[in-house]
């Protein structure tokens, strides 16, 4: 599980990263990478602010019993993979419908390819 410091929950985030972040894709997964956000009323000077990773996993991908799964994977990949992310990140993961039928190594790979495109960016 991601650690609180590392979740991305404010709706007005989610649209940043969506909206003016590098986006990479594929047939499992859409991430949206935005970088050097600062959120004013939390940050410190000086004090280099934690990258933050947040989901959205649609109806379209299942039922909830689905989507849940889903989204633990997902959670659980990130964990590992938050290390390559800069400072003050915002990423956003979407999983396509596939995603419910793919498997953990199929979501892996997947999103270490989507991850290479937007980081190396």
């Amino acid at each position: 599980m991601l650690s609180a410091s590392h979740r991305l929950s404010a709706a007005g985030e989610f649209r940043q990263a969506v909206r003016q972040g590098r986006r990479a894709g594929g047939p499992l997964v859409v991430v949206h990478l935005a970088t050097g956000y600062v959120d004013k009323a939390t940050s410190r000077p000086g004090d280099p602010e934690a990258p933050r990773v947040g989901f959205v996993v649609s109806k379209a991908v299942g039922p909830a019993v689905t989507r849940n799964q889903v989204k633990r994977r997902l959670r659980h990949l990130m964990r590992e993979r938050v290390g390559r992310l800069e400072d003050g990140a915002l990423l956003v993961v979407r999983a396509q419908p596939a995603a419910a039928g793919a498997s953990y190594r199929d979501l892996a790979a997947e999103l270490d390819r989507c991850l290479d495109r937007v980081v190396g960016s």
